[in-house]
This record gives C-alpha cells, structure tokens and sequence, in this order.
C-alpha cells in the first residue's frame, strides 16, 4: 500500500496533510510514504524531517499511490488540476466541504476516486479523534483572538499604575461551538471581561463553566433549539428578530466581537448588522470566522481587514492554516486515525468495511457515485396518473453535516459545530 502526500495547491493554504510524526506511523501500518518536495514548508515541517521518519521525498508521488491524503479537496480543473494525477480508484481523504462543493463533487466521482470527507465525521464517541473540525475550530478560536488583539488600540486585561487605571476589554463571542468556546477561554486568558451567545440551551452551562456570561433569549423556541446530534436548529422569524435585540443593546457596549456561528449545509446566519457596527465604539474589532461562508456580519469582506463606522472588521481566510505548525499536526493525527479503520492489521492492506458508521458517514464517492445519501441526487419519480396534487411547495430538510469553522473553521476548514 502506497501513500501520497502532495503538497496543497489551494490560495490560502499553508498546512499538510501528514507530519513526521504520522509517517513513521503510517510505516508502522506497512505502508510505503511518499512526500512531496515542499509539501511541508509552511508548517515547518522539511523534507529532511520526512526522509528521517521513513518517508521518500519527490515530486511525482501520487500517480501510483493507493493513498492520497489531502488537506484540501483536490482541485478538479485548470492548470493545477490534481484528480487526473491519481490512478483510478484511488482513496483520497480531505476537507471537501461538500455541500458548498457540488460540481467538485460530482467530479470527483466521475473520477473514480474513493473519497472521503474529513468534515463528515460522524460526532460519535469512537469517532472524537477523527474529528477534523474540533481540532481545526479549537485552533480557529484562539487565533480569533489574538487576531483580534493584534488590531486592537488598547490593552485586553485591567490594569491598575501609578497613572491610573486601565479598564479591561469587553468581549462578546457569538456562537459557542468549538471555536467560540476555545476564543472565550483565550480571552479570559488575557484578562477581558467575556460574554457570549449562542442559541443552543447547553450552551449556557458550558460557557459559564469558562468565566463567560450567557446572553440569550431564553424562552420555549430557545429551550428546543438543538437537534439530537447537538447542533443549532434553524430559528424562526420572530426569535431572531427578539436575539437581534438583545444582541444590539448588548453589542454596543463591546470592545470586541468574535462571531463563529455556522448552520452545516447553509449559509452563515446574519448576526451582526450594519447598524450594529455602526453602533459600536471607534476602535472596536469584530472577528467573523464565518466570513468564507457567507459572514455573520453584514460588512465583513472575505480575505480583508477593512474599517466601517470607526469599527474594524476582520474577514481572514482559512484562519486555521494561520496556526498551520499545530493545525498541520492535529490534521494529520486525525487522517491517521481514520486511516487506521480503513487498513487491516494483519494484511497491511486496505480492508474498508462499507457498513461501519464512520465510513459510511465520510465516503462521498464511490465506484464513479456520489454515495453518501446526504448529498446523492435523488431519483426523479413519475407523478401517479390518478392523484394530481397540486404543488404545496418543496419540503425541504435542513442541510446536515456529521460533524463546519474557517479559518476555518473552515474553517475551508474552519467550520465550527452547532451555532458556533
């Protein structure tokens, strides 16, 4: 069994896809390591570190690999085209943010590649140290921060001097997922004073047991807001329009806004309007780590750091390969241990069980079909002659992942789970 790590070809993108330390592994499973030249280089991880663990280092090395593992999707078209570098039938293993990615998708099946998306991950409990978007939101969060420090004019922690007394800085994290529970805590580690929102009822306790205070409107729609694999539901009119109220009396009060909610399988929601940012105090900073699907706030604009109304609003791309050394070693640990499930420890060989729950919640494609039911197009059926029912409108169900913060949280990476 041969296993290729190219290097990732995508804007933005600094991490890799195995370290050092997941070679030797992946050795120990009995299988052969190819890296390419460079693929590490942007999370300090050199060619020399790779050939010391056991890997071979080049430039061609997945046109006969049975292994191809990923950060990103591979890219399906133009000049830096990769499916048509891999053999036929080829197991690739990747962020594929498949629900924003259809046409990829469909690509990639017609490929005949077996793909698996990493951002599917069923949220089980043999499946937690796969969980690609924990450990890429973990990171998310703390980089918000500090990105947030960074164009911040003032200190975060009180202080008290001869000269007087600094006040600390106010932060509100909206969405307590993954990252917004990892920026809460990073925040308080610096020494503001926290506060965060997020319409899930189990959120309350988590952000409490941080340092943070809960805002929320909590009345029966809030205490049903969560769905039995713990993410935010879809609210309704009239909740939103009560939490934007409350959310605009308490925002303009903040220093800093950190926004990370995220609906798997839609849009971003809209939380921070443009007269929220005009609300706020000259010198504020808001943080959206939603901003590549779509931003939670009205004025943030992807891949730029641009100032309205005084405030400055940040909209950095794929914020976990801003942390890429450790987003790279998390990423890579999670890959192996996927792996692990895919490889039998006897024969040293590919052995996937087509019916374990993990693999049937990551495989995408197979033998040239989108398979996996979430994103599989459904099969027309022929209206019945005898029962014309006029159209009552589509009922749709919520778009769900298993498991999406930018950067990432994308990410993109940096998904992040329930509203945050």
């Amino acid at each position: 069994m041969k296993i290729a790590i190219p290097k990732e070809r995508r804007a933005h993108e600094s991490r890799v896809a195995a370290s050092p330390e997941t070679v030797k592994k992946m050795i120990g499973l009995g299988a052969e390591v190819a890296v390419e030249k460079g693929a590490g280089t942007g999370s300090n991880f050199t060619d020399d570190a790779y050939k010391t663990a056991g890997a071979t280092v080049g430039t061609d090395v997945t046109a006969d690999a049975d292994v191809v593992l990923k950060v990103q999707r591979p890219i399906v078209s133009g000049k830096d085209a990769e499916l048509t570098s891999y053999k036929s039938g080829a197991v690739v293993m990747a962020i594929c943010d498949p629900y924003r990615a259809g046409d990829d998708v469909s690509a990639m099946a017609k490929s005949g590649a077996t793909v698996f998306a990493m951002d599917l991950v069923p949220r089980i409990t043999r499946a937690q140290s796969m969980d690609v978007l924990s450990s890429q939101s973990n990171l998310a969060g703390y980089k918000a921060v500090l990105d947030a420090s960074a164009e911040y004019a003032s200190a975060f922690p009180m202080m008290m001097t001869a000269a007087g007394t600094v006040a600390p800085a106010k932060v509100l994290v909206m969405g307590a997922g993954v990252a917004g529970l990892q920026a809460i805590a990073t925040a308080k580690r610096l020494g503001a004073v926290v506060s965060a929102t997020d319409v899930r009822p189990a959120a309350k306790e988590q952000v409490e047991s941080l340092g943070g205070t809960f805002v929320a409107v909590e009345d029966e729609e809030f205490k049903q807001a969560e769905t039995a694999g713990g993410y935010a539901k879809e609210m309704s009119d009239d909740y939103k329009k009560k939490q934007a109220e409350l959310i605009a009396e308490t925002i303009k009060k903040q220093d800093i806004v950190i926004t990370t909610a995220l609906i798997p399988g839609r849009p971003a929601p809209m939380l921070v309007s443009a007269d929220m940012v005009k609300s706020m105090k000259p010198g504020s900073v808001i943080v959206d780590l939603a901003v590549e699907n779509g931003g939670n706030c009205e004025l943030a604009q992807a891949g730029k750091v641009v100032t309205k109304h005084g405030v400055k609003i940040v909209g950095h791309y794929n914020v976990p390969s801003r942390v890429a050394a450790d987003a790279s070693a998390l990423y890579a640990r999670n890959l192996f241990n996927l792996l692990q499930l895919l490889v039998d420890g006897e024969t040293k060989a590919l052995a996937i069980d087509w019916e374990d729950e993990i693999v049937k919640g990551t495989c995408i494609t197979r033998d040239g079909k989108i398979v996996h039911p979430g994103l599989a197009p459904k099969e027309d059926t022929p209206p019945k002659e005898e029962a014309a029912v006029p159209d009552a409108g589509d009922d749709t169900a919520e778009g769900k992942s298993s498991n999406t913060e930018s950067g990432q949280e994308g990410e993109s990476g940096s998904p992040d789970k329930g509203e945050g």
